[in-house]
């Protein structure tokens, strides 16, 4: 694969890192975690068009400019398990801020080992349950895309709701990937 322009935008609150993906020779990229702040997100796109949007978990810290970026025809993507998370603010946890956010439904709904090919990127899904039931890596050759499973010194939460038994288990699958890919986290 080309190398990759990746574009590193911290959006929000809680500083969510926002990656816009993109081959060099093409006029289109995938937005990864767009969180807030959508006219940044925008004006970061300068002319390119948003082919797709990844997301890594259902956290409202990851999905709160989606709304505003989507037009009707954008592709969508998030684990089947987190999907009832765009349209709960419950479930989002926007409720910890004392905001209302929420997301269209994913058109989208992803399962370990999906290939999502958007603006001339294969992405490879993997499912990395424990921050969230549905949390998902994306890899793109020697790129990994990790959310909040994996951060630069640590990890995702756990505790609400999610699982330190299927976080153990995802950062060990993760572990041989950090040797070999370049991790982009989610914050």
């Amino acid at each position: 694969m080309p190398a990759l322009d990746i574009l590193t935008i911290p959006v929000g609150q809680l500083a969510t890192q926002c990656y816009l993906v993109s081959l060099p020779d093409r006029d289109d990229c995938i937005v990864i975690d767009p969180g807030a702040e959508p006219e940044r997100i925008r004006a970061a796109l300068q002319k390119k068009h948003l082919a797709a949007i990844l997301l890594t978990h259902g956290h409202f810290d990851h999905i709160g400019a989606v709304s505003a970026l989507m037009d009707a025809d954008t592709p969508l993507y998030i684990h089947a398990l987190d999907a009832p998370m765009l349209a709960d603010p419950k479930l989002n946890l926007c409720r910890m801020i004392g905001q209302t956010i929420t997301a269209p439904p994913a058109n989208h709904l992803l399962q370990e080992g999906d290939l999502v090919q958007a603006a001339g990127i294969t992405l490879t899904v993997l499912h990395t349950p424990g921050h969230t039931p549905g949390s998902v890596c994306y890899r793109a050759g020697d790129v990994l895309f990790t959310g909040d499973t994996l951060f630069h010194l640590g990890c995702g939460r756990t505790d609400f709701p999610g699982s330190e038994a299927n976080m153990r288990r995802s950062l060990a699958r993760l572990a041989p990937l950090a040797r070999e890919c370049t991790i982009y986290p989610g914050h």
